[in-house]
C-alpha cells in the first residue's frame, strides 16, 4: 500500500513539475521543466550524501573506534541481504538518525551522540534496522528524486516571478494561458509540490518503520525508541544549524514544534508510527525473510 501511495504521489510531484513548466512557457515551458529536474537529480544521485554528511560534521567511524555499533549494522545488513553501509557518528546531544547513498552498495547509516547516550542496545538496533529500512527500500533515492522536482518547481516560478517584474516577457505567446496561468504557476505550483513532497516523505518513514519490524522480529523496540527521540528532540536543541531542506532524512524531524517548520510535517504524528508498529506484533508481524 505504501509502495502503491509513493508511486502515485511521484506521478503528481512529475506533474505538477511538467504542469508548471507548461503554464510558463507552452512546450519549450515543459522541456525546461524537464531538464532542470533532471540536471538537478543527477546531481543529488552523485553528491547529496557527501554534502548532508558534511553539512551535519558526521565522522565515519571504523569497527574498533565503534564495535557494538558496528556489528548491530552488520547484522541487520545481513538480515535484510544489502552490503555493509559506511557507519557515521554525528557530534550533538539532540538524538537522531539519517541514512544517505544513492544506493544499497554507496550507503551510510548516521547516528548522534545523543541517541546513543539515551537509548538501550536493543532501542539503537532498531533505529539502525529503520535506517537499513531507507537503504533496502531505496527511500533515500526516492526523496531526493521528490526533493529535486519540488526544487525544480520553485526555481521555475521565482525565475518566472524575475522575468515578469524585470519586463522580460513582452508576449503571451509561449503562455497558454497568459497572465492567469503565470500567476498560478508562480503562487500554486511551489506550494502544491511541497505538500506533495511531504506526503512522499510521510509514506516512507511508514514504509520503513515496517521494514524494521521485519528485521527486528517486532516492533516493540522501534516503538519505544521512537517515544524517547520524540521527547528528546522536542527538549534538545541541536548543536548544529538543521536545514528545512534535509529534515525528512531523519528518523525523527529535528526541527519539531520549532516555529513556521512545524506547521508542515516530513514525517507522520508519532503517535500513529507507535500504534501501527505494536499493531504489527498483535498481527503476528513475521520476521525479515530476504
Amino acid at each position: 500500500m505504501n509502495q502503491m501511495k509513493t508511486v502515485l504521489l511521484m506521478a503528481l510531484l512529475t506533474g505538477v513539475a511538467v504542469g508548471t513548466g507548461w503554464l510558463i512557457g507552452g512546450q519549450n515551458g515543459m522541456l525546461i521543466a524537464f531538464g532542470l529536474a533532471a540536471l538537478m537529480n543527477f546531481a543529488g544521485y552523485w553528491w547529496s550524501d557527501k554534502l548532508v554528511l558534511a553539512m551535519y560534521r558526521a565522522r565515519e567511524v571504523s569497527p574498533q573506534e565503534a564495535p557494538q555499533l558496528h556489528a548491530m549494522v552488520a547484522e541487520l545488513a545481513q538480515r535484510a541481504a544489502i552490503p555493509m553501509p559506511k557507519v557515521y557518528i554525528v557530534p550533538g546531544a539532540q538524538p537522531n538518525a539519517f541514512a544517505t547513498g544513492r544506493n544499497p552498495a554507496n550507503a551510510a547509516v548516521a547516528v548522534t551522540d545523543g541517541l546513543l547516550q539515551m537509548l538501550d542496545r536493543e532501542e539503537v538496533m532498531a533505529v539502525l534496522a529503520h535506517e537499513i529500512g531507507h537503504v533496502l527500500n531505496r527511500d533515500i533515492l526516492i526523496g531526493t528524486i521528490a526533493a529535486t522536482f519540488a526544487g525544480a518547481v520553485s526555481m521555475l516560478a521565482n525565475m518566472l516571478m524575475w522575468t515578469t517584474m524585470l519586463g522580460g516577457r513582452s508576449s503571451d505567446d509561449d503562455n497558454p494561458v497568459g497572465a492567469i496561468g503565470a500567476l498560478v504557476a508562480m503562487l500554486v505550483a511551489p506550494f502544491a509540490a511541497m505538500l506533495v513532497q511531504m506526503a512522499i516523505s510521510r509514506s516512507r518513514e511508514f514504509h520503513a518503520d515496517e521494514t524494521a519490524a521485519r528485521l527486528m522480529g517486532t516492533g516493540r523496540p522501534l516503538a519505544s525508541a521512537l517515544s524517547k527521540l520524540a521527547y528528546g528532540v522536542a527538549h534538545i536543541a541541536p548543536d548544529h544549524r538543521t536545514e528545512p531542506a534535509t529534515a525528512h532524512m531523519f528518523i525523527v524531524n529535528p526541527l519539531s514544534g520549532r516555529g513556521v517548520a512545524s506547521w508542515f510535517s516530513t514525517h507522520p504524528p508519532m503517535e500513529l508510527r507507535i500504534e501501527r508498529l505494536l499493531a504489527l506484533d498483535a498481527q503476528g508481524q513475521p520476521r525479515f525473510a530476504a
